[in-house]
């Protein structure tokens, strides 16, 4: 039990030592998967938190165009790029697992970049608050995508060594321009 409270603790964010660094949990593959079995993307993806490359991959893999970029290098994509303050032109997509502390302003800087869709990966709690009621009201959220089962992040990019599901729920959320209207849900 105290296993899992502590697993339970870094993934949401407590003042856990454990927490990791700069949220650095990797994709699993099955997860971007899931979502491109529900949703289809025209045009350029940019990965703006690419970490090691895991949602990147999965997308080139399915004949994506993909730009990765993230704050720090990790082994993929180009570093050094600070999402929320460089200048980017637009792209038609975004799709990534942002640093939970900045999931707004990441949507916000998403929004304002792309001319299709944004696609967040974030725990379904993201959907509480007030000021989150208000920026989702305020914006074209088509879509969430909850998982049927729990998924399971590797801390640092190296397995956990536990089987099973996670602890915390997630879904993807999507935000489609020009999309009105109330979001739907969905189970993947």
């Amino acid at each position: 039990m105290t296993e899992n409270l502590t697993q339970a603790q870094r993934i949401v964010g407590s003042k856990s030592k454990k927490r990791e660094k700069d949220d650095f949990y990797p994709t699993p593959p099955a997860a971007t998967e899931a979502l491109l079995s529900v949703e289809k993307f025209s045009g350029a993806i940019w990965e703006p938190a690419c970490g090691d490359g895991a949602i990147s991959e999965v997308l080139k893999r399915h004949g994506h165009d993909v730009y990765s970029t993230d704050l720090v290098f990790r082994g993929y994509g180009t570093s050094g790029i600070d999402f929320l303050i460089g200048y980017h032109s637009h792209v038609a997509n975004i799709i990534t697992n942002p640093p939970y502390k900045l999931a707004v302003p990441f949507i916000e800087k998403s929004l304002a970049c792309t001319t299709e869709k944004t696609a967040m990966l974030l725990r379904l709690n993201f959907l509480e608050g007030k000021a989150r009621r208000k920026m989702f009201e305020s914006t074209p959220l088509a879509r969430i995508h909850v998982f049927s089962e729990r998924v399971q992040f590797a801390r640092d990019g190296k397995d956990i060594g536990r089987g099973g599901g996670g602890l915390i729920a997630f879904a993807w959320f999507v935000w489609e321009h020009g999309y009105s209207g109330k979001p739907t849900v969905d189970w993947i």
